[in-house]
């Protein structure tokens, strides 16, 4: 083999390596940062993994919104009128938010099937409702459910 060939396929070999390995640290830096969505119904029955970042969402059930008076934390239900899953927060909710109407809560589910949050986002006006919700208010929708007012599962 020429010198030069081998000097040139040295060099090629070089920079495949380092693309392959700038694609695995990417790769494995995506995977870390990764917020995957679960409706209830997909956290009660075991298919949300635990102690890993994820997002729950859907509708805060009526009358569970428990608020403890010594502190920020707070306890309530998010349901997708299949199943619900409790919530527990500490910090300041979003003016938004209340008891009816449409969250994603951002954290990791405890072994106990309690979903500990540390961040809650609340839709911002009457019309909106994050994608994820609305698909999984509309699948419940289709098992024979039916949301517990007009406007909560609109039709995209």
């Amino acid at each position: 083999m020429h010198p030069i060939r081998k000097k040139r396929l040295t060099i090629v070999l070089f920079l495949v390596a380092g693309i392959a390995i700038a694609v695995g640290l990417t790769t494995y830096a995506l995977r870390q940062n990764i917020n995957l969505f679960y409706d209830p119904t997909q956290i009660s029955a075991g298919e949300a993994p635990v102690d890993v970042r994820i997002r729950a969402g859907g509708m805060v059930e009526e009358g569970s919104v428990i608020r403890d008076p010594n502190s920020l934390k707070v306890e309530f239900r998010v349901t997708d009128f299949n199943a619900s899953v409790p919530v527990e927060y500490v910090g300041i909710l979003p003016d938004l938010f209340a008891e009816g109407q449409g969250v994603v809560a951002m954290g990791q589910l405890n072994g106990q099937g309690r979903f500990v949050a540390d961040q809650v986002l609340a839709k911002h006006d009457e019309n909106y409702m994050p994608p994820e919700v609305a698909d999984a208010l509309a699948k419940s929708a289709k098992n024979g459910q039916q949301p517990s007012k007009a406007g909560d599962a609109p039709a995209y």
